[in-house]
């Protein structure tokens, strides 16, 4: 049996694959990452995985490829764990990226991701995910209703 990952790593691990999950439009796969967390964004909370999952389908536009056609970057990580507790918070900058045949690659959204998670049975998970968008361009390839979307007050 391979040897966990320290903490951190296993995070940045956890952050990572969201990330490339939602960029391959697999949501089911989103919302059993998710599972025992509660996820909040400026406009929108679920928990568990089927919530989460239709949270997902809801609002995110899925091209004839089957992906939203988008790269998330996360950067500028701030971890701090408590070995002992079991717990760990993060903080990570969210850049998404999008292209299609009649859009040019450009960014469409950023902000900032402010994660709990909490150690289970030796294996870190996500708790908490709240997702705050700041700097919003063009998403009405993106997101259902972009129409109604703005960037919220600061």
């Amino acid at each position: 049996m391979p040897t966990p990952a320290p903490a951190h790593r296993a995070i940045e691990n956890l952050i990572a694959t969201y990330a490339a999950l939602v960029d391959d439009g697999d949501f089911a796969a989103v919302g059993a990452l998710l599972a025992d967390a509660t996820v909040t964004s400026d406009a929108t909370s679920a928990s568990g995985p089927d919530a989460i999952e239709r949270m997902l389908r809801d609002s995110l536009i899925v091209h004839a490829d089957g992906t939203p056609r988008t790269r998330h970057l996360t950067t500028n990580f701030a971890i701090d764990v408590d070995d002992a507790a079991g717990t760990a918070v993060a903080r990570s900058y969210f850049t998404v990226l999008q292209a299609l045949p009649e859009l040019p690659l450009q960014p469409i959204v950023s902000g900032t991701y402010h994660d709990r998670f909490e150690r289970h049975d030796g294996r870190w998970r996500f708790a908490r995910r709240r997702i705050h968008a700041d700097l919003i361009g063009d998403v009405s390839r993106h997101l259902r209703g972009a129409d109604r979307v703005s960037a919220p007050p600061r």
